[in-house]
Formats: structure tokens, C-alpha cells, sequence
């Protein structure tokens, strides 16, 4: 059986317990802390909030704890609303967003880590650069060789619109990537879920007339077909999006047109 360990520098550390509160309805929040300017390993430190006097969601409570407890703690945040992917994170387990997901569910210490096999840029933050260049390569824009009316838009039937439902929701928060074994290990070819699911949504859309070149672009070993079908991605989409249906599709798509 093989037997992985990780680097003594990158082995997390038990840290220190903050702050305690005294109060009626307390929560611990147990959160992975990594600067890279200190030269020190990662290490867990846990905090204590009184749930009377924090919004319901995980990122209430960190965003209380930055600005009451510890201004040193980093993580991206934005919407607070489940739309701009932000505040994406490990989170009792699970990779989620922390603006949706609410303290309540989670019995017993709140467990927080950064999404997992990404490179750590500070505490929560992880460095999302070439996810967001295999983005690019997948060209996220409608490509037409039809002249657009200069005096409307390119109309849709309502059928052809459908056909983009349980796609064009995905905000990119990188939750479905990172919970995948194939993308942990092949990252820097396989393009992963939310990639993916992001091309077959401009595949299907019936405005772009450029599905044989982005099939074209799919057709690899790597790229499309590290895929094993192991359902991490649509088991933790935020969302409830189901990008290993559309990896399956798109493999349908090339067999059909073969």
C-alpha cells in the first residue's frame, strides 16, 4: 500500500485558542491560518463567537472576527449573496461558499480550510491565476460568423433558452474543481468540472456558431477525458448544478459526430 506524508513545512500545526467568550450560545471556529512571510508552518487557530451576536451564516462569523477579534485573518468575500463565487472555502468538510452556508448546520467545532490542493496565497485564499487561464482557453464569449441585426438582438426560442438552464448559473467559485480527485492530480491539463460545464454551456447555445472548433478544442486525452465520473463536482456544487452530466454530454457529442 502506498504510504503519502506531507512535507515537514507543510505538515498544519495546532495553533492557539484566540479569545473565549462567555455567553449563552457559543460556537467554535477552528480555522486554518498560513503566512507566508513568517516562514512558519500552517497551523489551526480557534475562535470563539457568541451566536446572539453574529448574522447565521459561516461568513458572518468570519467577517465578525476580523473586524472584533483578529484583523490579520484573510479570506475574499463580495456578494454575500451565493452570486459572485467569492468567498469560496472548505468548510466542515465540504467545499462550499460561506455566505450560504449556515453555522446552524454544522454540529459541534466549525472547521475551516482553504479550497483543497490549490496553492495558499494567505489563510483562506488560494491562488486561482490558472484556473481562471484555463477559463480563458475555452473562449467564454459567443462566437458568430452571421452579421448581428445592428437593430436588435439575436433571438432565442424558448425551447433553444432552456437548453442553457443548469448552466449558465455557474458563478466559477471553483468548488467542483477543487473536490476533484482527476483535477487534483492532472490540474495543469485536465481543464476539471467547472471549466467544463462552462464550455458545454456555450456549446449549447444556439446563438454561437462555433460548436465543431470548440469540440475540437475538448477532444484530448487529457483535457476532456481525465474525467472518471467520480460525481465530487456535482455532490458539492453550491449551486445544485450538475457539471459531470455535462462532462457526459459533451463525450456524447464527440462519439455522435465521429
Amino acid at each position: 500500500m502506498a504510504e503519502f506524508t506531507l512535507p515537514s513545512h507543510s505538515v498544519v500545526k495546532k495553533g492557539k485558542i484566540v479569545n473565549k467568550v462567555e455567553a449563552k450560545h457559543v460556537k467554535q471556529f477552528s480555522i486554518y491560518r498560513w503566512n507566508p512571510e513568517k516562514g512558519e508552518n500552517p497551523r489551526m487557530d480557534t475562535y470563539e463567537i457568541d451566536l446572539d451576536n453574529c448574522g447565521p451564516m459561516v461568513l458572518d462569523a468570519l467577517i465578525k472576527i476580523k473586524n472584533e477579534i483578529d484583523p490579520t485573518l484573510t479570506f475574499r468575500r463580495s456578494c454575500r449573496e451565493g452570486v459572485c463565487g467569492s468567498c469560496s472555502m472548505n468548510i466542515d468538510g465540504t467545499n462550499t461558499l460561506a455566505c450560504t452556508k449556515p453555522i446552524a448546520d454544522i454540529k459541534g467545532t466549525v472547521k475551516i480550510y482553504p479550497l483543497p490542493h490549490m496553492e495558499v496565497v494567505k489563510d483562506l485564499v488560494v491562488d486561482l491565476t490558472y484556473f481562471y487561464a484555463q477559463y480563458t482557453s475555452i473562449k467564454p464569449w459567443m462566437q458568430t460568423e452571421t452579421p448581428l441585426p445592428p437593430d436588435r438582438e439575436m433571438r432565442q426560442s424558448k425551447e433553444d433558452r432552456a437548453k442553457i438552464d443548469g448552466l449558465y448559473e455557474c458563478i466559477l467559485c471553483a468548488c467542483c474543481s477543487t473536490s476533484c480527485p482527476s483535477y487534483w492530480w492532472n490540474g495543469d491539463l485536465f481543464l476539471g468540472p467547472a471549466i467544463l460545464l462552462q464550455a458545454y454551456r456555450w456549446i449549447m447555445d444556439s446563438r454561437d456558431e462555433n460548436t465543431g472548433e470548440r469540440l475540437d478544442n475538448l477532444e484530448d486525452p487529457f483535457r476532456l477525458y481525465r474525467c472518471h465520473t467520480i460525481m465530487n463536482c456535482t455532490n458539492t456544487c453550491p449551486k445544485r448544478l450538475n457539471p459531470a452530466k455535462s462532462i457526459a454530454e459533451i463525450k456524447k457529442m464527440l462519439v455522435d459526430r465521429r
